[in-house]
């Protein structure tokens, strides 16, 4: 069981959050050794308002699970 959650900004089809879920599973699976048949992924899309309280909540409120720090502010979204 490993499962992807990928959270990003609205606008992106179903086509291309397919191919991001396929190729993410992919790499994981090499990463760490497991069958494909054991990820799953979920993608949930924001606005750029909405991004601002999941930056909060789920990177900035959560360093010690952050394995890729952001070089972004958020606020240059909006």
């Amino acid at each position: 069981m490993p499962h992807i959650s990928v959270k990003m900004l609205k606008g992106r089809t179903e086509e291309q959050k397919q191919a991001a879920a396929d190729k993410l599973t992919a790499a994981l699976c090499e990463a760490i050794g497991c069958g494909d048949s054991h990820v799953t992924v979920t993608v949930e899309d924001y606005t750029a308002e909405e991004w601002q309280d999941v930056f909060a909540e789920d990177i900035a409120g959560k360093p010690d699970k952050l394995y890729r720090k952001p070089k972004y502010d958020p606020k240059d979204l909006l």
